[in-house]
């Protein structure tokens, strides 16, 4: 965080100071929730959650080197007190922004977020110091707090921005005013909780109302939800995609033998070749949306195809490859899902299996309301479609469906599996897999299937886990 003094920080988020002898005293490490990640010159902010409340570990981070807890009580430490500790973290990553000067670029959409965020920063930080959001540290705490780690030398700050509802991202905008925005898709994720794919694009453009006269919308042309959004900023807008009206867009996309995309990018600055390390065709739209932002920001075409050759994966349990000894591929995508990642997932499954046996263990996608029937019908049946070796469907209801799309698909029946939980379809795959196989693992975060792919790791591990 740059350097504020406690009585700046009270200033900025009308709080009053408590047990403070030198209000002058500054603030100079990050600003943390948690108590484990205090470090010397920081502020800790004491949130009461249900089963834990951070007032109680007040003295315990000043003892590690808190400057001062922002809480909404006393604590008997140096505290700066506050009748609402969300709005007053909201109100100093507020200030901090506009003391920074940072061109602030900020993003949205239903799938890809956080895939696109990390590719965006791996970019533009080739060009300045740059900070962004860990994982998907996405909503009304973890957006200010990832604006509060920027320092003095920030140059660029990349948000991504997440919505359960209409206002949200207005709300999370009003905290970190963009001067870029971007919009990658309106798909289904969440629709039950939305009511509609045109709640939702009601939603995501609240990032392109929000941004100046002198900003810049960076919209998908190859969604008409998305583009449509023009019509409702002020700013400039630059269009990306696989459109030939998109101002950049990608041509000659195809993957690898391994499964990774290579296209060549056109900017309007010019174009040149790009090889990606990530899997997954609906990669080349994350990268896109990335070339379209660094393009605004002024770097070069082949500074951008570069660095998007270059970039990884910054986030766990996406798309995330690892081959264990004995040549089984697992791949950990369990972070989340919704139908188009399912559908985005399932078709890097088959790119990279090609001559390979294939396996899709999968389990439901939330929040989808009266579409959750046909969406995990939908998933099962493409899942054979692609001629995914086996479909293995874990859980409960919405795994059945997906395993009952898979075998109302298939010819034999044999396509497709229904286990209860977890620890079955471990079982299942230890006595099943064999070398060369390609395992793909993705669902609902609640569900946890992650823990699937840990397992299988760790089964036949005769040695070091070569990660890619």
């Amino acid at each position: 965080m740059i350097a504020l003094s406690l009585a700046e920080i009270a200033a900025a988020v009308g709080g009053q100071t408590h047990d403070i002898p030198d209000p002058s005293v500054q603030v100079t490490a990050p600003v943390v929730r948690d108590s484990r990640e205090v470090v010397p010159g920081g502020l800790f902010v004491a949130f009461a959650g249900e089963r834990v409340d951070g007032h109680d570990f007040a003295a315990q981070v000043v003892e590690a080197g808190a400057v001062a807890v922002l809480a909404s009580r006393p604590v008997g430490v140096p505290a700066i007190v506050v009748d609402d500790v969300q709005a007053a973290l909201g109100a100093l990553a507020r200030d901090v922004v506009r003391r920074l000067g940072a061109t602030v670029v900020a993003l949205t959409g239903s799938a890809g977020k956080t895939s696109t965020k990390d590719l965006i920063a791996q970019v533009l930080q080739r060009a300045a110091p740059t900070v962004w959001t860990p994982g998907s540290f996405n909503n009304e705490i973890g957006l200010p707090l990832t604006a509060l780690s920027a320092t003095d030398e920030t140059r660029f700050l990349v948000l991504e921005m997440g919505a359960r509802g209409i206002g949200h991202i207005r709300y999370l905008t009003g905290l970190t005013p963009p001067d870029v925005g971007l919009v990658l898709n309106v798909g289904t994720a969440h629709i039950g909780e939305f009511g509609g794919r045109e709640q939702i694009a009601l939603a995501k453009g609240e990032l392109v109302e929000s941004l100046p006269a002198g900003g810049a919308a960076i919209l998908n042309a190859d969604d008409p939800l998305v583009r449509a959004m023009a019509s409702r900023t002020q700013a400039k807008v630059l269009l990306f995609g696989e459109s030939a009206e998109a101002d950049v867009r990608a041509e000659n996309v195809r993957l690898t033998d391994s499964g990774q995309p290579a296209f060549r990018l056109h900017t309007p600055s010019g174009a040149s070749d790009v090889t990606m390390r990530l899997y997954g065709e609906h990669h080349v739209s994350n990268a896109l949306a990335a070339a379209a932002v660094a393009h605004e920001l002024g770097m070069s075409v082949t500074e951008i195809a570069t660095a998007l050759s270059e970039a990884g994966s910054l986030s766990r349990w996406r798309m995330e490859v690892t081959e264990r000894p004995d040549g089984v591929t697992i791949v950990n995508d369990a972070y989340n899902a919704n139908p188009e990642s399912m559908r985005a997932a399932l078709r890097a499954l088959a790119a990279m299996g090609r001559g390979r046996r294939t396996w899709a263990v999968l389990g439901k996608m939330a929040e989808l309301g009266d579409e959750a029937l046909a969406e995990h019908d939908a998933v099962g049946r493409l899942a054979v479609r692609l001629n995914v070796g086996k479909l293995v469907a874990v859980g409960g209801r919405e795994a059945s469906w997906l395993q009952l799309g898979a075998y109302n698909e298939g010819s034999w029946g044999e396509e497709s599996v229904h286990v209860s939980d977890a620890q079955a379809a471990v079982d299942l795959l230890r006595s099943e897999l064999r070398p060369g196989d390609v395992v793909l693992v993705k669902a609902s975060r609640s569900v946890g299937l992650e823990s699937v792919a840990q397992a299988l790791l760790a089964t036949g591990a005769e040695g070091e886990v070569a990660a890619r």
